[in-house]
């Protein structure tokens, strides 16, 4: 299982039961495409997947250490977390629990959220792979297979729009 979109930065996605996997090639070296991943997710993330909303949402961001969380901060300062940082390895992998529920409702126990890893993998001095795994969505109960699904094509956007931001980091 798995389709492949055509150009030459191809995202490739296989599903599995409990995970997907999304692969992306980027014309970046592996410090600039970690660098991006996790310190401009404001400018690629797409804001109608926040709380506060295009029109409220500040900043997302990504506190950078092992136990680190990733936030949201929207209208008068409100913050939410939605994730916790387990692995934090520039330029090379980057884990955190996804800790938002399929009714987009925060998850405190990270024993029941879904888990993202990110692995950013040199083919060159200039071209990076960028390998996202959201495995464990069992985790999430009975509304797991369709939360998959729907995070498989919401991946794909967030991945095309980091793409663009690598490329245009000004443009986003």
């Amino acid at each position: 299982m798995g389709q492949e979109i055509d150009g030459p930065t191809a995202v490739r996605q296989d599903v599995a039961r409990y995970s997907l996997r999304s692969s992306l090639l980027v014309p970046a070296s592996a410090e600039r495409a970690f660098a991006v991943f996790t310190g401009a997710l404001t400018d690629w993330w797409v804001p109608e997947y926040t709380w506060s909303g295009p029109a409220e949402l500040v900043e997302l961001g990504v506190e950078p250490h092992a136990g680190g969380m990733l936030y949201e901060i929207g209208p008068h300062g409100f913050r939410a977390d939605w994730g916790r940082v387990l692995t934090w390895d520039p330029p090379r992998r980057l884990v955190f629990v996804w800790q938002i529920g399929p009714d987009r409702v925060p998850v405190p126990d990270p024993a029941r959220a879904s888990e993202v890893e990110v692995l950013f993998l040199p083919e060159g001095p200039e071209w990076t792979r960028v390998e996202v795994e959201h495995r464990h969505f069992d985790r999430h109960g009975a509304a797991a297979e369709g939360y998959r699904e729907a995070l498989t094509a919401g991946w794909h956007e967030l991945l095309t729009r980091y793409l663009s931001c690598v490329l245009h980091p000004h443009d986003s």
